[in-house]
């Protein structure tokens, strides 16, 4: 595509590039159009992989001015939703959330489960993210508040039949089918039904409470138990919606876990202080974003249309969005009146936000393993390795190589292995380097291989009747042998693997982290393996399980390392009852901060290796 012509406005707007077929393929926004679209025409070197292949993909560019930054935001989001757009990034959310409804717009409002755009006349709390807890909420609250819950139909044959459903006789509806109940009592009932959903449950609370004692006093028991049932039911319905922030607070927390070409998103709505519902989503990041990129992309799709649950006065996100001020003015705009978009530093919103990150981290690590464990997936992905790497066969089982070290101390390896596209966890093994002073990866690298791809020709060459019945620890050569790193990494398992006589059995390649690039022996430039194919997640799978299994036992050295370096020598005090003691304590710093008070509360450690120990540190 060429450079567009230089009559393109230097005002705020929108463009979209398209294809050779008039197919939109990418819409952006800008405060400054002219600005904009030129940074697309930069050399191609300095251009992100994915914006590159947004652009030589593209033959075409267009684009659209508007007034102000809120229309172009706006405008925006109608060709996206309009066009969908394959290089934009895209919200997968494959499930529909189901809400807690009440019909106010009926004669006789009805409480149900609903799912779908929201429909006017009607009340929503939620979004749940299972309906059982929609059911058993409700199921509580129809013990004191009886609405009925019975669809138009069923409640036109019940009257005209004269004769109430089940629901009235065992008290969970008020019988309005049958005229048991008065328009004004059976309003009562909706309303401190809503009340009591929206988080304003003390005045219905008090009230009750009130009618309770009054009744007691007057010995009408059987009406006090009743009663104090009820009191309970609602008592347990709040119960499921967790209390997390002040009785005047209305804020939707939003926590993003993300990987290169993926995010997990959650959402906590809360509402009154209450945590009234929750959503989730996967977004594929099929465009070039940073993390405030990101924020921006998940704010803005979150609220683009017209939200169940309307738009709270605050947004807490994890990192400030870019454009985060544009994006302040468009949802006071929708709102109507000031919203914040904040990035909590301390205290309860702090602690609420972790929370619901970690839900986001569980999540995206979920969406992994669904996707890894698919077996159509993953033989998919093995055909495709076969045939990008020009492998002999496809790999049913891959090695993958990763170091940890700080500034060359307690240096380890690890190896991690995929069988089938599943990891093997017996078959991990981690190594420590023994050979390699100060801090020098190569040779680390070189250490590491070098010991396991000598245990396996040791093993194999080994007489068949002399072998052991169980096969030995590195017995199976990989079909593919995967190097974290890029082309250096890759010329030092190349070099092994051929002065051990290994090169025409046992493949090799590399996956850089920076680019995601996959590098081969013989070939100058990485091999194009497609973004988001099975592929290169399943190579990402096994390099991002190396790394942390790596690290892992790099802290366990490490730890053991400082805690018998500082706790050597005192008397009594041996490996097994230090680890004890860091435990119980919870660090090396606090053992040293201890006073005598602290180590005397620890009823297993005899009294002279405690004051040892508090000599050491405090002689």
């Amino acid at each position: 595509m060429q450079r567009p012509s230089e009559l393109i406005p230097d005002k705020p707007g929108s463009y979209q590039f398209k294809d050779a077929h008039g197919r939109v393929v990418y819409v952006g926004k800008a405060i400054n159009l002219r600005s904009r679209i030129n940074s697309y025409f930069a050399t191609p070197e300095s251009l992100h992989p994915r914006t590159l292949n947004m652009v030589t993909t593209a033959t075409s560019v267009e684009w659209i001015e508007v007034r102000n930054e809120i229309e172009a935001l706006i405008l925006e989001h109608s060709l996206i939703s309009r066009y969908s757009p394959r290089f934009n990034v895209r919200l997968r959310d494959d499930k529909s959330y189901p809400f807690l409804a009440v019909t106010t717009d009926e004669q006789w409002p009805r409480a149900l489960v609903m799912r779908g755009k929201k429909r006017k006349g009607t009340r929503y709390f939620g979004p749940y993210p299972h309906p059982w807890a929609i059911h058993e909420t409700l199921d509580l609250l129809l013990r004191t508040f009886p609405v009925r819950t019975c669809s138009p139909a069923t409640f036109k044959q019940h009257e005209r039949l004269g004769r109430p459903c089940l629901l009235f006789h065992i008290e969970k509806c008020s019988g309005p089918c049958v005229g048991s109940v008065s328009p004004e009592q059976y309003a009562s009932h909706v309303k401190d039904f809503l009340d009591v959903m929206d988080g304003e449950s003390d005045e219905v609370c008090a009230r009750l409470e009130t009618e309770m004692v009054q009744a007691s006093k007057a010995q009408e028991f059987e009406r006090a138990a009743r009663l104090r049932d009820q009191l309970e039911a609602i008592r347990l319905a709040l119960e499921r919606q967790q209390m997390v922030g002040e009785r005047s607070e209305d804020l939707d927390v939003i926590g993003i876990a993300e990987d290169e070409f993926e995010a997990a998103v959650q959402v906590f709505y809360v509402r009154k202080g209450r945590v009234v519902g929750r959503k989730g989503f996967v977004v594929d990041k099929v465009e070039d974003l940073t993390s405030a990129g990101l924020a921006s992309r998940v704010i803005e799709r979150l609220y683009d249309e017209s939200p169940i649950l309307g738009i709270p006065k605050m947004v807490i996100v994890p990192i400030e969005p870019e454009e985060n001020e544009i994006l302040e003015q468009w949802l006071s705009q929708l709102r109507t009146s000031l919203v914040e978009i904040r990035v909590p530093q301390r205290g309860d919103k702090r602690e609420l936000h972790e929370l619901v990150t970690q839900n986001a981290r569980e999540e995206l690590n979920r969406h992994r393993l669904r996707r890894s464990s698919d077996h159509t997936a993953r033989s998919r992905a093995l055909t495709e390795l076969k045939e990008l790497l020009g492998l002999p066969e496809a790999p049913l089982r891959i090695e993958c190589y990763d170091m940890a070290h700080l500034q060359g101390t307690d240096y380890v390896g690890s190896m991690v292995v995929l069988e089938d596209g599943l990891p093997m966890k017996r078959e991990y093994r981690r190594f420590k380097v023994k050979n390699v002073p100060g801090n020098d990866d190569y040779a680390a690298m070189r250490e590491v291989l070098t010991r396991r791809l000598s245990a396996y020709i040791a093993q194999r060459d080994q007489p068949i009747n002399e072998r052991s019945p169980r096969p030995g620890k590195f017995s199976y050569a990989p079909q593919l042998l995967l190097v974290d790193g890029g082309k250096g990494q890759l010329g030092v398992a190349e070099q092994v693997v051929r002065e051990l006589g290994l090169e025409g059995e046992i493949p090799v390649a590399s996956l850089a982290k920076r680019f995601e690039e996959v590098f081969i022996p013989g070939r100058a430039i990485p091999v194009a393996v497609p973004r988001g194919s099975d592929a290169l997640f399943m190579l990402q799978v096994i390099r991002d399980e190396a790394h942390r299994f790596a690290n892992r036992y790099h802290r366990e050295l490490r730890g053991k390392r400082m805690t018998s370096s500082t706790l050597d020598g005192i008397t009594g005090l041996g490996e097994v009852r230090a680890k004890k003691l860091v435990k119980a304590l919870g660090s090396i710093s606090a053992v040293k901060k201890a006073t005598r008070e602290d180590l005397e509360l620890l009823t297993w450690l005899p009294s002279s290796i405690a004051e040892a120990i508090y000599q050491r540190f405090h002689s």
